[in-house]
């Protein structure tokens, strides 16, 4: 059995697995797409910079795992423009400096707010720590330490 089959079938486990232990009266996000001018870049940068992998190809997706249930299923488009979308991820706190550094590894430049407008900074709220910044299809990728307080 090839290496690809293999690592398919173990997935394929693990999701069913996943599924069986799930409430039958909860409904749970699964995965979306995330639309890519190349699936492999886009995907290996997000995997990067959150400090996960890129999954097996599927299809016509390449998934990034978030450990949770969900998967980011990258799908390349190139027939028209991409629409920038938003994603926000809520990280460990003790992972969050690490992400920021990556950032700067690559030179990419993080903001403390959604329109950007103070670059380089982080923010602090909700008592936590987060920034926002661009993947290369201009997606605005958010990473935070505490969910927003809701009404």
């Amino acid at each position: 059995m090839s290496h690809d089959r293999k690592q398919e079938q173990q997935q394929q486990q693990r999701q069913e697995q996943d599924r069986d232990r799930l409430p039958v009266n909860t409904v749970l996000l699964n995965h979306t797409a995330v639309y890519a001018k190349d699936r492999r870049q886009a995907a290996e940068f997000l995997a990067s910079i959150l400090g996960l992998e890129v999954g097996t190809p599927l299809g016509p997706f390449l998934p990034v795992d978030l450990g949770n249930g969900v998967t980011l299923d990258y799908y390349e488009k190139n027939d028209e423009p991409i629409q920038s979308q938003h994603y926000a991820f809520l990280v460990p706190d003790d992972r969050f400096d690490a992400m920021i550094a990556r950032l700067e590894a690559l030179g990419v430049t993080y903001y403390a707010d959604p329109g950007h407008s103070r670059p380089d900074e982080t923010n602090d709220w909700f008592g936590g720590c987060g920034a926002y910044f661009e993947d290369p299809n201009g997606h605005n990728m958010e990473i935070m330490t505490r969910p927003y307080v809701r009404p």
